[in-house]
């Protein structure tokens, strides 16, 4: 069994450890040009971005080709899921291949501008993480068919956040640009950053790099808003406009060391 992942903050990266086979990162697949796996079963652990798939991944999954008898996908989302499976699956039916069984699971929801990190962690337990994770493995393990169950207004819902486009949503706390015009409307570098790099190790897409003249980072407009950068540094020094605090998180189960390695594109 192959079990692709993208992973930000650890959440996607810890459910693909536990479903086990070989664990492939989506970003090194990409940064390698390996689009084709084969194998009895194949899986895709991604995180909910937008109440849809993200879109490197979509990129991704539209490129990719999977041979295999069973294919599988676990989305790992915060409050609400959308109809992702329903996205996931006109991917699938666009590109020739079909998923098997999609399921997810309801972890702490990292997304700055709306959520208070230290809230989220405190309500993680309320979720049953290990308990869901444990059918989801159950199910994998015993072949299972089938697919989430969505409605109308879950679908109304992705296709409203799909047509908005890959951009912070936070009325009360943000006023940017749509994206493209600028990652400065939607992230800051503070000057208490120490140029060790690490922001620019974990961003999946090469994203940031370490300006020669000036001595700091700096941000291109490849972002899509996985708040890697955010998330890990250790000075605190990145923020995204309008986050609703400075507490970060990283899943516990899960190494800074295990992310670079999974997202590093240099």
């Amino acid at each position: 069994m192959k079990t692709l992942y993208f992973t930000a903050t650890g959440n996607s990266l810890y459910v693909a450890k536990s479903i086990g086979g070989e664990l492939l990162s989506i970003p090194q697949m990409v940064k390698e040009g390996i689009y084709e796996f084969t194998d009895e079963k194949i899986g895709i652990v991604i995180p909910l971005h937008a109440w849809s798939v993200p879109p490197f991944i979509v990129d991704f999954l539209k490129k990719a080709m999977f041979n295999c008898d069973y294919l599988f996908a676990v989305i790992t989302y915060g409050i609400y899921s959308g109809a992702v499976a329903s996205h996931l699956t006109a991917i699938a039916d666009e590109e020739g291949y079909k998923f098997s069984y999609i399921s997810r699971i309801k972890m702490v929801d990292n997304y700055l501008p709306t959520f208070d990190m230290k809230k989220e962690v405190e309500k993680e337990g309320k979720k049953e993480i290990e308990h869901h994770l444990r059918s989801i493995i159950s199910d994998i393990s015993s072949s299972k068919e089938g697919t989430l169950k969505e409605t109308v207004l879950d679908k109304a819902a992705m296709n409203y956040m799909l047509k908005r486009g890959n951009k912070p949503f936070n009325k009360k706390r943000l006023k940017v640009h749509a994206a493209g015009e600028g990652i400065d409307n939607y992230l800051y570098v503070e000057d208490s950053c120490i140029q060790c790099g690490v922001c620019a190790s974990v961003c999946p897409v090469g994203n940031i790099r370490m300006d020669e003249k000036t001595g700091k980072i700096a941000l291109d407009d490849r972002c899509f808003m996985c708040f890697a950068c955010i998330h890990h540094c250790p000075s605190n020094a990145i923020h995204i406009r309008g986050e609703v605090n400075s507490i970060r998180f990283r899943n516990s189960h899960i190494r800074l060391n295990e992310i670079v390695k999974a997202n590093n594109q240099m």
